[in-house]
C-alpha cells in the first residue's frame, strides 16, 4: 500500500530562518530573534509567496515556541494560524518545526529536562488542532543545539563540560523521539530531519585521533537516534547518564519513515591539525560528499541536505556552490546513494551568523536567495531552475 504521507523522492525546498537562542550582549542575556531581525514577522505572506514563485511546493517552516506558549500551559495559536494559511495561499507544503535553539522564558534551558514534557504537550496540541501537515522537523539541529548550549557555552545553558553536553543531547534526543511518536501514532507522519553535517579533514598526518572524536560527537544524536552504539570516542559522554532514560530512547530509536537532514555549508568543512587550506567551491563539495557516503554507510538511512547556502563564501560564490553541490548529488544518486532533496537556506539574509548568533550586532549575513530588502538575486533564478528540472536529477516534479 502507498504511505500517503511519504516524502517525495526528491524535494527542492527553501527554508525560512527562525533561529531564537539566548546569547549574552553586554553582559545580559539577550535573545537573537531572527525572525524579528529579517522582518518576516511583518512580512510572512509576502516572504512565503516568494518562495513559492521560485517553483517550489515545500517550506522548511516553524514559529518560535515561546510565542506559541507565553505561560506553562496557556497557548496562543495566532501566529501558526496565520502561518499555515500563508502556507496554503502559497501553494507551500511546510515541514513543520517546533523547536529552532531556543526555549520558552518559564524553561531554564537544556540541561534542565522539565522541557521535554513541555514539548510532548505541546507538539499533542498542535496535532488536535492542525490535522493537515505530514512531514515534521520536531527540534531542528538537535546536535548543534546540544553542542552550542552546553558544550561550548555560547548559546541557551551557557555550560561547558562534557556532563552538560551529554545531558543535554539526551534530553534533546529523547524530546525529538517522544514527539515524533506523537507524531506517528496522531498521524503517521515523517520525520525530516535537519542536524549539523560537520566534515573534519585531517590537514596533518597527525590529526587522525582529533578527527575520529569530532566525527563521533558529530555523529552522537544519530546514534541516539538511531538506536547504533556510538562510535568509540563518544562512549564516555554516555557514563553519566541516567539509565532509564537511556533505555526510553533505545525504545523509541527510529529506523522507518524519516528522512535525515545533512546541514552541510562551505564552512562545514573543517580543517583538523593545520592552517586550512584555500579550497575551491569542488574540492568543499568533493570532501563533502566523501563525509556523506562515510555516513551512509554507517547508518543505511535516506537523506536529503536540509540546509545550505554560500555561508562564509562571497556572493558570486552562491550560483556555484549550488551548482556544484547540485551535481555531487545527482552522481551520489546515480551511484544509488538515496538523496531526496536540497533544501537552500534560507529565503532571505540572515543575521550575525558570521559568528554563530553569539555578537547580536545585526550584522546583515549574506546567504539569502533575495536580499534583505527582498530582491532576487541571480541565485534564485538559478535555484528555480534547478526545481523546474525533474531530469537533472532523475526525479520525478512532486
Amino acid at each position: 500500500m502507498t504511505d500517503a504521507n511519504a516524502f517525495p523522492d526528491f524535494v527542492w525546498s527553501v527554508g525560512e530562518e527562525g533561529s531564537d537562542p539566548w546569547v549574552m550582549r553586554d553582559g545580559e542575556r539577550y535573545r537573537q530573534d531572527q525572525f524579528a531581525q529579517t522582518g518576516h514577522y511583518g512580512q510572512m505572506e509576502t516572504d512565503l509567496a516568494d518562495i513559492a514563485g521560485l517553483g517550489v511546493d515545500v517550506v522548511r517552516y516553524g514559529t518560535p515556541w515561546r510565542l506559541a506558549e507565553p505561560e506553562p500551559g496557556v497557548y496562543n495559536w495566532s501566529l501558526w494560524d496565520r502561518s499555515l494559511e500563508a502556507c496554503e495561499a502559497a501553494g507551500l507544503e511546510p515541514i513543520v518545526e517546533f523547536v529552532h535553539f531556543g526555549l520558552p522564558d518559564h524553561y531554564p534551558g537544556f540541561v534542565d529536562g522539565t522541557w521535554v514534557d513541555g514539548l510532548i504537550r505541546y507538539v499533542e496540541a498542535f496535532l488536535e488542532r492542525y490535522p493537515t501537515p505530514r512531514w515534521f522537523t520536531p527540534i531542528n539541529e538537535p546536535g548543534i543545539t546540544a553542542r552550542l548550549s552546553a558544550l561550548f557555552g555560547i548559546w541557551n545553558d551557557m555550560e561547558a563540560s562534557p556532563e552538560a553536553f551529554a545531558q543535554a543531547a539526551a534530553n534533546i534526543a529523547l524530546a525529538n523521539l517522544e514527539a515524533i511518536d506523537r507524531i506517528r501514532t496522531d498521524r503517521n507522519g515523517w520525520w525530516i530531519g535537519s542536524e549539523g553535517f560537520d566534515i573534519p579533514v585531517a590537514i596533518t598526518p597527525d590529526a587522525d585521533a582529533e578527527i575520529e572524536s569530532r566525527r563521533a560527537i558529530g555523529w552522537l544524536i544519530w546514534d541516539l537516534h538511531f538506536g547504533v552504539d556510538p562510535l568509540p570516542a563518544a562512549e564516555r559522554y554516555l557514563e553519566s547518564l541516567d539509565a532509564t532514560q537511556l533505555d526510553r530512547i533505545r525504545s523509541l530509536a527510529v529506523s522507518d519513515q524519516l528522512v535525515a537532514g545533512l546541514d552541510i555549508y562551505p564552512i562545514s568543512v573543517m580543517n583538523v591539525g593545520g592552517d586550512r587550506p584555500e579550497w575551491s567551491v569542488d574540492e568543499l563539495v568533493e570532501l563533502s560528499i566523501a563525509e556523506i557516503e562515510r555516513w551512509h554507510d554507517r547508518y543505511g538511512q535516506p537523506f536529503w541536505i536540509a540546509e545550505t547556502s554560500n555561508l562564509t563564501l562571497p556572493l558570486d560564490q552562491q550560483i556555484p556552490w549550488l551548482d556544484t553541490l547540485t551535481a555531487g548529488l545527482a552522481r551520489m544518486r546515480g551511484d544509488g546513494r538515496p538523496a531526496r532533496g536540497l533544501c537552500w537556506y534560507s529565503r532571505g539574509d540572515q543575521f550575525d551568523w558570521q559568528t554563530a548568533l553569539i555578537e547580536p550586532v545585526g550584522a546583515v549575513t549574506e546567504v539569502g536567495l533575495f536580499d534583505n530588502d527582498r530582491r532576487a538575486r541571480p541565485v534564485a533564478a538559478r535555484f528555480a531552475d534547478h526545481a523546474a528540472s525533474a531530469t537533472l536529477l532523475g526525479s520525478d516534479p512532486i
